[in-house]
């Protein structure tokens, strides 16, 4: 089957303060696309003022973070009339801005925990246990669960450190679930399991330290549930390419959505990679899925 491109790029790296997980995501998606028969040139971004080389037909983003899930490359992009993959600029912007995703969910009556957003000087009005985290920011930088008093101040003051503001929202006790999407295609639940069920940046990127059930082991209902939310959100923020839905199971069988990544992760303890394994990927075969679907 012939391919739509021959000649690609990988744009990872960047400067926000998810750069090294970047890099590995990026140096794992350009092996899976050598290993799919493209030509692949890397390219680590430093600046707005990137280059793409002469012969690069189109570009796979594995930048996490500010300038990475924000819009600003995916603009750029479009300056340059490069295809590239996954989020338009705007659904980008909308699903990095956790304020603005609230706002969405609530508009399209998709269970979301009770939240509020606090700037400087603002006092909560959410009673504990709460989390707090930046309003713009991935990788579970600055972000927080809070049980005591004690510990709120603290936990709000870094959340601010980021962009000045943070959004405070209830904490549902029970299971941590997430959800891939790769073009309209659903992928298995997976189910996470954090110490403590604490899914920091340790937990996150620490090989071992989390267990991941793939596929969660849900009811039939509670599986259906769960992939419906999250393409219902997938939607509502008009996502395209590929996109990771974040949700809760609270003990008495709520579902909630708590947030989407428009550009996961592709290291090695990365939730879309396993999660396409599970529905029959190959790390390449997924790579080559999704570079197929890049578009201006």
């Amino acid at each position: 089957m012939s391919k739509r491109f021959n000649h690609v790029a990988v744009l990872k790296g960047g400067f926000s303060n998810e750069r090294e997980v970047s890099l590995r995501s990026g140096s794992a998606v350009a092996g899976g696309l050598r290993q799919a028969g493209y030509i692949v040139d890397e390219i680590d971004i430093n600046g707005p003022d990137f280059i793409i080389p002469a012969g690069v037909e189109a570009v796979f983003i594995a930048l996490h973070g500010n300038f990475g899930e924000d819009g600003q490359i995916q603009r750029i992009l479009e300056q340059k009339h490069v295809p590239y993959t996954g989020a338009d600029p705007q659904a980008s912007w909308l699903a990095f801005a956790k304020n603005l995703t609230k706002d969405i969910l609530a508009h399209h009556k998709i269970a979301t925990p009770v939240y509020e957003i606090l700037r400087p000087g603002q006092n909560r009005t959410l009673p504990l246990p709460v989390i707090v985290k930046p309003t713009r920011q991935g990788s579970s930088f600055g972000v927080h669960r809070v049980l005591g008093e004690k510990d709120w101040k603290d936990a709000l003051a870094e959340a601010m450190t980021y962009n000045n503001e943070a959004l405070v929202e209830e904490y549902i006790a029970g299971r941590e679930l997430t959800v891939g999407i790769v073009g309209n295609e659903v992928l298995p639940v997976i189910e996470i399991k954090a110490p403590e069920g604490n899914y920091d940046f340790h937990a996150k990127y620490t090989k071992g330290v989390t267990e991941y059930i793939v596929p969660a082991q849900l009811e039939k209902e509670q599986t259906g549930l769960c992939q419906k939310l999250a393409w219902e959100t997938y939607c509502a923020l008009q996502c395209r390419g590929l996109g990771r839905v974040d949700l809760r199971l609270s003990p008495e069988g709520r579902m909630y959505v708590l947030e989407l990544n428009t550009i996961p992760g592709f290291t090695e303890t990365s939730l879309l990679p396993k999660a396409a394994k599970s529905a029959g990927y190959s790390f390449p075969g997924l790579c080559e899925r999704i570079m197929e679907m890049a578009m201006i």
